[in-house]
């Protein structure tokens, strides 16, 4: 069963929307729901620290005014005594301190439970109960629970400095704990009206952001439908980002190669048929001229049927050859053998055509070369580009081939005389499909998918290859290939 997708447009909407949910949700757990937690905190931690501040400065000369100033910092109560309870030091800003509701019996009952909890105590304070002049001593934890009525909390930090081997201060430090009901109050309202104005940003964003990027890719989707129909005359838009203006030109290139492909394989269809109805015509009337025509039975005819038989089989055999080639089903059979003997054996072939038709042949060499190459696959190379000369070469009906050494290769020129070839169709001159001649005319020799062959055949070979060809100075076709040894 096929499940409906969303659109791009509405995906990034949902997460931009929900990526602002989560903040605002973040928001209000740190600023309201967390916020007395992390006050509290954050009070016993500067307790914590004065109360280490102290106790490295308990015999300094300037404890005083330490004491002081960070009472003033810190909105504090210090109170230093002896292990007796004798008050040594005294400071106290603060109007909600407890030391003014406390006696010399609680100050011992705080040095003692210091004491037993190994020199450091710290404890919540009861302040409604302060106030009443009877304060009842709880033990504090980190995580305080919240008091029935919003009031006032006080602290007491008791810690036990050994001063001396035989004395001892003892620091007491009160801070009080106001309720933040009032700040959580007012940070509650305003993000209220956070919230409200971050979601309709959101919103507006979210939708201007989804917009923005799904529209052109929503253009391109659908120019790319048109493509798959058959239309190539579609056109895809870019926009604004750099990924969709580059997928953008990659496929109007993909379109544009397509249809040059469309175009060619409509060529190959009628160049095909052309050459396939050709021969087959020509045998199927001399057959019937033979059979209805007395004395029509004549060498000449029946030459006339074995060569356009010949000429099918070969048109045939180059299609099946080419489809091979492409699919790689062949595998080369690499043998060391002379490219030089090759060559004069091949051209020794067109001794027709060089007697009855006037055409010449030129082959240029220095030594003899040996290669390492499938001898037949090279062979049908030569032929291939040898029949290609021989189609497309001048009134002089010339054609050359040049071997060349170059360092530890050899390479092989075909030349011909002819019309020479364009230079925007170069590209193009290998592919199946193409044909430089729009006025299909038969060849002389050959099949018209010997090009596609001789690529085919050395890129299996991995040779280097290619044509050099100007309008009305003929073409040069050629190939490289590793030299085993010379002579």
């Amino acid at each position: 069963m096929k499940h409906t997708k969303w659109g791009i447009k509405w995906q990034l909407f949902s997460y931009l929307s929900l990526f602002v949910a989560l903040l605002l949700i973040i928001l209000w757990l740190f600023q309201v729901v967390f916020l007395e937690s992390f006050y509290k905190r954050i009070k016993l931690k500067e307790i914590e620290n004065a109360g280490t501040r102290v106790a490295k400065n308990i015999n300094n000369s300037h404890l005083e005014s330490i004491l002081e100033t960070i009472a003033d910092e810190k909105d504090l109560a210090f109170l230093i005594t002896d292990e007796t309870g004798y008050i040594v030091h005294s400071i106290n800003n603060s109007a909600d301190s407890i030391f003014s509701h406390m006696t010399a019996e609680d100050y011992l009952r705080f040095i003692q439970n210091a004491l037993r909890k190994g020199g450091e105590d710290i404890r919540k304070i009861d302040y409604k109960l302060i106030e009443s002049g009877s304060p009842q001593i709880k033990n504090y934890s980190r995580t305080m629970p919240k008091p029935q009525k919003r009031q006032l909390e006080s602290v007491l930090y008791t810690k036990v400095i050994q001063k001396t081997n035989t004395s001892a201060n003892v620091v007491m430090i009160n801070a009080t704990i106001s309720p933040v009901d009032a700040t959580v109050y007012t940070l509650r309202t305003q993000l209220i009206y956070v919230t409200v104005i971050l979601l309709f940003m959101a919103f507006l964003l979210a939708w201007f952001i989804s917009k923005k990027i799904a529209k052109p890719i929503i253009r391109i989707n659908n120019s790319a439908k048109e493509l798959a129909k058959g239309n190539y005359t579609s056109y895809f838009e870019g926009g604004s980002y750099k990924e969709i203006s580059e997928l953008a030109e990659t496929l109007n290139y993909a379109n544009e190669e397509l249809s040059k492909t469309e175009h060619f394989r409509q060529e190959l269809l009628a160049n095909v048929s052309h050459d396939l109805r050709t021969p087959l015509t020509l045998i199927t009337g001399y057959a019937e001229v033979m059979r209805d025509l007395p004395g029509e039975n004549t060498p000449e005819n029946t030459q006339v049927i074995i060569d356009e038989g010949k000429r099918l089989t070969e048109l045939v055999n180059d299609m099946l050859d080419l489809s091979k080639l492409q699919a790689k089903t062949q595998v080369l059979q690499p043998t060391t053998f002379n490219l030089t003997a090759s060559i004069h054996d091949i051209l020794s072939r067109y001794t027709r055509l060089r007697e009855q038709e006037g055409y010449i042949f030129h082959f240029s060499y220095k030594q003899d070369v040996w290669v390492s190459a499938d001898a037949l696959r090279l062979s049908q190379v030569l032929y291939n580009l040898i029949n290609n000369a021989i189609n497309y070469t001048g009134e002089d009906k010339t054609v050359s081939v040049n071997q060349i050494i170059k360092a530890e290769a050899v390479r092989i020129e075909i030349i011909d005389t002819g019309i020479g070839i364009a230079k925007e169709n170069l590209p193009y001159i290998w592919d199946r499909y193409y044909k430089v001649d729009k006025t299909h005319k038969r060849a002389f020799v050959g099949t018209g998918l010997g090009l596609s062959i001789v690529r085919s055949i050395l890129e299996s070979h991995h040779a280097l290859y290619g044509v050099i060809s100007e309008e009305g100075k003929g073409s040069t076709f050629w190939f490289e290939l590793p030299i085993v040894k010379n002579l």
